[in-house]
């Protein structure tokens, strides 16, 4: 069992890394390493350029996260080198059970030529740090307890679009109190949904798109090696409403499992929840063969605000890309952003190097094209989902629909979680174009609505 503690390292701990030099120069500074962070450092030193990492805190941390991976997150684990570490020490699971008025339905992860049938639970506090380890000895080199405090570039230095340089960072020895000047040809900023570097920078969030709020704790339960993570769809505020989101109850294999809810501001009742209540009402809610209660509750509970649907931009600077949370990645659907850390990372870490290795930053622009690529189409739709299940009464037709026909809510399970099939044209991949092709419409009407 991992022993999670949120009290800071000790002096002599903060001793292993070595003082910082005053000055240091670099092809990519990475600013954070989390999953996006950590995933950039490990591919752009995997192709030989001198990369810095700057961590704020010192692994292992404390990180508030549902610890469920899915099979998109497993593949990159797997393409790093690392998925020997999850299934040695770490929970496999096979699927999901979903819960609602009364009913339940258990799906296994479906067959995809890309992703596992299958799937881990670990802690952001083990698997964190396993990332960045790795990134390491790809050749990254990691300052831990190191932050970014201020972009090295003056505030008038800015390209002809009127966004910033960053020309590296003076990076704060939180440790020692010291400061460094890391210069760098080009900057990955992933140091989360706060990103305050990235705002030093000019990025904001679109503030009319969903944003997701979860809270979680973690208990001891007799099923803590279930074979299936479980989603309640029917989490209800005070007054007996079905509330926009979820609560869950993942087993972690040793001893623990985690006990969250996580919700969507899709509507004006977003303001009146209170997700500490609503939080307590889940846990007595819960079945009763978890055993999760205040009497077995291992943490308090801990929560935080998750921006959606790349709801943060812009994302490409003139010597600077933004990744993961940073860049409001995570899946509107579902929550899920580990694996589109993983993915965006490694995804500008493709752009970055072509662009630092030709001298060419203009290139850095393919990022963002790639990004549409890749999810843009698929985040619209996910963000005009979310918008109509914010309707509690449309939220508990579909729910409850869904809960009599397994076919279509493993259709959907298959949607939610981005593993559609590009090789077949099933019901879940004909659902999901026909979802895609109205979003396309709705999107030109709007456009020439404002035109």
């Amino acid at each position: 069992m991992s022993t999670e503690s949120t009290v800071s390292p000790t002096a002599a701990e903060a001793d292993v890394q070595p003082p910082r030099p005053a000055e240091r120069s670099c092809d990519v500074l990475v600013i954070g390493a989390g999953p996006s962070g950590s995933a950039a450092a490990y591919w752009l030193a995997s192709r030989g350029l001198d990369v810095v990492v700057v961590e704020k805190k010192h692994f292992p941390r404390v990180k508030t996260c549902g610890d469920g991976l899915t099979p998109r997150s497993v593949r990159q684990l797997a393409d790093m080198g690392l998925e020997p570490d999850l299934a040695a020490s770490h929970h496999r699971y096979e699927g999901l059970r979903s819960m609602a008025f009364g009913r339940s339905l258990e799906m296994t992860w479906p067959d995809h030529p890309e992703f596992p049938p299958y799937a881990y639970t670990v802690t952001r506090f083990d698997l964190d740090g396993l990332v960045a380890a790795n990134a390491e000895k790809a050749g990254a080199e990691l300052w831990q307890g190191a932050e970014a405090v201020a972009p090295l570039a003056g505030s008038g230095d800015s390209d002809a679009s009127g966004l910033r340089r960053a020309g590296g960072a003076t990076v704060l020895d939180r440790d020692r109190g010291t400061t460094s000047e890391v210069r760098a040809r080009c900057v990955v900023i992933a140091d989360g949904s706060l990103t305050r570097f990235g705002r030093a920078l000019g990025t904001a969030r679109v503030k009319e798109w969903p944003q997701g709020m979860a809270i979680r704790g973690y208990f001891a339960s007799p099923r803590h090696d279930d074979k299936f993570i479980e989603s309640h769809l029917d989490i209800r505020d005070r007054g007996g409403d079905v509330v926009p989101g979820y609560g869950w109850i993942f087993p972690l294999g040793d001893g623990r499992v985690n006990v969250g809810i996580g919700l969507l501001s899709t509507s004006e009742r977003w303001k009146g929840l209170n997700t500490t209540k609503l939080m307590e009402q889940f846990v007595d809610f819960a079945p009763k063969s978890w055993c999760i209660s205040p009497d077995t509750a291992l943490s308090e509970p801990t929560g935080g605000r998750l921006p959606m649907g790349f709801a943060i931009g812009p994302r490409v600077g003139p010597d600077w890309v933004v990744v993961g949370d940073a860049a409001g990645s995570i899946n509107p659907f579902n929550g899920e952003g580990i694996a589109y850390g993983y993915e965006t990372g490694r995804i500008a870490s493709e752009i970055v190097a072509a662009a630092v290795s030709s001298g060419e930053m203009s290139r850095l622009a393919g990022y963002e094209e790639r990004l549409q690529a890749e999810y843009g189409r698929y985040y619209a739709v996910a963000r005009s989902f979310v918008k109509v299940i914010g309707n509690p009464a449309i939220m508990r037709a579909c729910v409850g629909a869904g809960m009599y026909a397994t076919p279509v809510m493993e259709w959907m399970l298959r949607i939610m979680a981005n593993l559609t099939r590009p090789d077949l044209a099933g019901p879940p991949e004909t659902i999901y174009r026909s979802a895609e092709a109205l979003s396309k419409l709705v999107e030109r009407r709007r456009l020439r609505t404002a035109g």
